[in-house]
């Protein structure tokens, strides 16, 4: 889980741009092409660019709103963690929210807008203080063999065959059961979600306006399933939250609702593509990779921890953190941002900026000063942090272990990016590998 800040899927457009936006008065000479399918493939040169000459730079995204994107790690740490830059979309000086063009699609109709990526304090505390007690370091460690279970059961599925393509197949499906199973929901319904959340990550791959009929059906589910929590309650979190709100934390149906949702919803795509994007990365870098491969089978863990982190900084799951909103007027990196403009952080930007990070655009697994902002910094820092890290470290660990030979099946220019403008993460990752003995699809599906 995860996303740094309180992470979510940005509104996907139908169609990522294929040529950029007219830029604004404001834009520099020389400015890179953004948002373009090239861009997608590898933004950091375009970032690099903009660090140097724009760091804290005006643009019109492909949805036609103008926002500041924040470039260098010392402006995105400031601006993360600045209360002036509200999470609230009612501080947005247009009505972009109301038609869709920032947040998710839907969430606003379906009653959903009361959850962490849109609210300040006082509010965000009394929610946030709620949900937090789903993700301590006790609950995420009880969790950790289900996530293996969980992670050796689609493993299983095509060990046998030889050949998989690691984001339909692995990536997505794993942190689907695992939130379902935290949140409470019946392992009869999570194929419902699945098919859900595949459609909010397809980014145009879908039907129009796809997206929001899928947040309207989990919001129905979702409203049935608390009425059946209330009546039948369990250890779980949205048993938890429901007896938060009858022991009087004042949490109201459309809040519980809203949280579950969010958790859904943020809480798999990033650890989709911090799975998706590790692997990639350690597949094209195959010194690091086979250097974590001998930490593992010498029954070691230090590098697999710091490995993680290091793949968080160097091509993590949320390319940029969530929306902002000045409040107030304030000096951002030299730059003067009015009241209601909207802010965008650039992680992936910040995470490699040479005056934070040694040779930073280097994979180097056993990089210890490393305080990356893949899940934010602040008070909105990724509440599923620890989850998805854990999903993470399973995965990458079981995967080198069980298919040691594992291998690109596909050119790497072939590869599609997913588009999008919050989360970064690959359409397909096909690999090969020498077939494994795998148990019967039986036994496999029993598991999950």
């Amino acid at each position: 889980m995860g996303r740094p800040v309180d992470h979510v899927t940005e509104a996907p457009a139908d169609r990522p741009a294929q040529a950029p936006a007219e830029a604004p008065a404001t834009c520099p000479a020389g400015a890179p092409e953004l948002f373009t399918w090239e861009f997608a493939t590898d933004p950091y040169p375009a970032y690099a660019w903009l660090r140097e000459h724009s760091p804290v730079h005006r643009t019109s995204l492909p949805s036609g709103v103008e926002a500041w994107l924040v470039t260098r790690y010392a402006d995105a740490r400031q601006a993360l963690a600045d209360a002036r830059l509200s999470k609230n979309p009612a501080h947005h000086a247009e009505p972009a929210h109301a038609k869709g063009k920032t947040g998710i699609p839907g969430e606003r109709k379906a009653e959903l807008m009361t959850h962490l990526l849109n609210i300040d304090p006082p509010d965000h505390t009394r929610l946030r203080r709620l949900v937090s007690k789903a993700f301590t370091p006790r609950r995420v460690a009880a969790f950790a063999p289900r996530v293996q279970e969980l992670t050796d059961g689609l493993i299983d599925r095509f060990a046998a065959e030889g050949r998989a393509d690691l984001i339909h197949d692995f990536a997505f499906p794993l942190p689907i059961y695992a939130i379902c199973d935290l949140l409470g929901v019946p392992r009869e319904d999570q194929d419902d979600f699945r098919d859900w959340a595949g459609m909010m990550i397809r980014h145009g791959g879908g039907p129009r306006g796809g997206v929001a009929r899928s947040v309207k059906k989990m919001r129905g589910y979702l409203a049935e399933l608390i009425h059946r929590k209330r009546e039948n309650p369990g250890d779980d979190l949205i048993s938890g939250l429901i007896r938060a709100s009858d022991h009087g934390e004042h949490l109201t149906e459309n809040e519980a609702a809203a949280m579950a949702f969010i958790l859904l919803f943020a809480g798999f795509e990033t650890t989709v593509n911090l799975i998706g994007n590790g692997l990639y990365a350690l597949l094209r870098n195959p010194e690091q990779r086979h250097r974590l491969q001998d930490s593992l089978d010498a029954g070691e863990s230090g590098l697999l921890e710091t490995g993680i982190e290091e793949l968080l900084r160097y091509d993590g799951p949320v390319e940029l953190a969530t929306w902002r909103f000045a409040t107030e007027p304030l000096t951002l990196g030299g730059r003067d941002i009015a009241v209601g403009d909207p802010v965008l952080v650039v992680l992936a930007a910040a995470d490699r900026d040479p005056a934070r990070f040694e040779d930073p655009d280097t994979l180097d697994l056993a990089r210890r000063d490393n305080q990356h902002l893949g899940y934010g910094h602040g008070i909105h820092y990724c509440l599923g942090a620890p989850l998805a890290r854990l999903e993470g470290r399973t995965a990458l660990a079981t995967l080198l272990r069980r298919l040691p030979d594992l291998r690109l099946a596909a050119e790497p220019a072939d590869l599609r990016w997913r588009g999008g403008l919050i989360m970064r993460g690959l359409r397909t990752l096909p690999v090969e590998f020498g077939p494994r003995l795998a148990r019967p699809i039986s036994d496999v599906t029993s598991d999950l």
